[in-house]
């Protein structure tokens, strides 16, 4: 069984944010694979089919993002999800908007969801999946983080969410390694 989270906060209010970044990427590979968001458990909402061949469960974390290690924690541990079969989509505001990136473990880097997550889980050792939102040039990064992406970015967000959505299943077909040599040097702003 894998587990693919995405993270990002529950409600209307946060609905389409860029910190969203995560539900928004696994909503679209649960909607590529038809498999129904809509079981509650786990702390969250979530659904299992088939991804790619691969059994799989698609969780989103109702917690909100500080609190989603004890989501993600309840469901690895009920599933019995080894850590190399956990990948964990965020939204990194260390990536410009259009890029994502692969990685097989890593620290939190001051993503507060990330850092819940290692602290419940005890362990780093889980696959990464980031999505690129940027950073302001100024002003507030939560208001920033906790805000819409603008017209601009809007017209870029569906291929991001594709592109993210092919590497979250290369990731489960072929492994991190692949995913990682044929996804960490894309551009979609290169490629407008």
């Amino acid at each position: 069984m894998k587990l693919l989270v995405g993270l990002g906060n529950p409600g209307d209010r946060y609905a389409g944010t860029r910190h969203n970044a995560g539900f928004l990427v696994a909503s679209r590979v649960a909607e590529r694979h038809r498999i129904s968001l809509k079981k509650k458990g786990y702390q969250g909402i979530y659904g299992v089919g088939r991804v790619a061949g691969e059994e799989t469960t698609i969780l989103l974390p109702q917690t909100f993002m500080n609190r989603s290690g004890s989501s993600v924690n309840a469901a690895s541990r009920s599933l019995g999800v080894a850590p190399g079969d956990l990948i964990v989509i965020h939204d990194d505001l260390d990536l410009p908007m259009g890029r994502i990136r692969v990685r097989p473990e890593g620290g939190h880097g001051g993503h507060n969801g990330l850092r819940d997550i290692i602290a419940v889980f005890g362990r780093k050792d889980f696959v990464r999946l980031k999505v690129g939102i940027g950073r302001p040039e100024r002003g507030d990064v939560t208001n920033y983080v906790l805000g819409r992406f603008h017209a601009g970015e809007q017209k870029l967000l569906p291929q991001l969410l594709d592109l993210a959505a092919d590497a979250a299943e290369v990731i489960l077909t072929d492994g991190v390694s692949a995913a990682m040599n044929k996804f960490n040097n894309c551009n979609l702003l290169e490629s407008l």
